[in-house]
């Protein structure tokens, strides 16, 4: 029986959140504070779940075992890092660190990293009740610099929360600053307990409030639910939800996945801005 990895499942659908909204948001020509909001949600997101994968592959397979204790996936870890982070793990704190040194290492994602991510686990964090605390340390992606603490609680049969606190992206060259804080519930609906990820389904809720680095304040919230599932055809988008996004300007963007009202396995969505909605196809 395949169990629950609340770590994983995030990074699937964290980073599909983000890189679909920003694609949609672009191909849709939307005005220029809701595209930079969107892209600056998205990067966070991609970092969220890139950052989950590596958690979830490092920790311990007991949280209060020594530190030469195996990890949870060795084999995935090595294809995660390919030798750019050094492992340490202290039971006495429980704290997991990955450690990618002061200059910049090309990871296997293709993505330059430097910094340090710590991790302190409550307890064994497939077990329901367990929190997962993740923090960076003079943590740079690609040049930018990403801050904040995500928190991680699972709530059992394959569920879970996920809160970013204080989060912020300093971007390279005086690019800006973006800075956000968001929750979201994952509700797992279908395939807990089975060996394939194929049957696997979530139904996500939450909010964001943040601003872009044009300094434009936004708030982006799950209006209906975010269908995800892993079914081949189906992985790469949500089947139906939408997303709204205001920003302190009063203007508005609503995403929907589902625009026919099917939930098929596609890739077609909706924009609508002032009362205008226009079909879009997702990358």
């Amino acid at each position: 029986m395949r169990h629950a990895t609340p770590l994983r499942t995030l990074a699937l659908a964290a980073l599909a959140s983000g890189l679909l909204l920003a694609t949609a948001c672009h191909r849709a020509d939307v005005v220029a504070e809701d595209v930079t909001s969107a892209q600056d949600a998205g990067l966070g997101d991609e970092e969220n779940a890139a950052t989950a994968d590596l958690v979830e592959a490092a920790a311990p397979q007991d949280a209060t075992a020594a530190a030469s204790a195996p990890v949870a996936d060795a084999t995935e870890l090595q294809g995660l890092l390919a030798g750019c982070a050094k492992r340490s793990y202290d039971a006495a704190t429980r704290t997991l660190t990955l450690d990618f040194g002061p200059t910049n290492c090309l990871c296997p994602d293709g993505r330059y990293r430097r910094g340090v991510l710590t991790a302190v686990f409550s307890g064994p964090y497939r077990q329901a009740g367990a929190v997962v605390t993740i923090n960076r340390t003079n943590y740079f992606v690609n040049d930018n610099q990403h801050l904040g603490t995500r928190v991680i609680t699972n709530l059992g049969g394959g569920s879970f929360d996920l809160s970013v606190q204080n989060a912020s992206i300093i971007f390279a060259n005086n690019g800006g600053t973006t800075a956000w804080t968001s929750t979201r519930h994952y509700a797992r609906t279908a395939g807990f307990g089975t060996r394939t990820i194929l049957d696997d389904a979530y139904s996500i809720t939450g909010t964001l409030t943040g601003t872009n680095r044009r300094n434009i304040s936004y708030n982006a919230a799950i209006q209906r639910p975010l269908i995800k599932k892993f079914a081949v055809g189906c992985a790469r988008h949500f089947v139906a939800g939408t997303v709204q996004i205001t920003n302190s300007k009063e203007k508005t963007m609503l995403l929907d996945y589902d625009p026919i009202g099917t939930a098929a396995c596609d890739n077609i969505a909706s924009v609508t801005i002032n009362g205008h909605t226009r079909t879009i196809y997702l990358k």
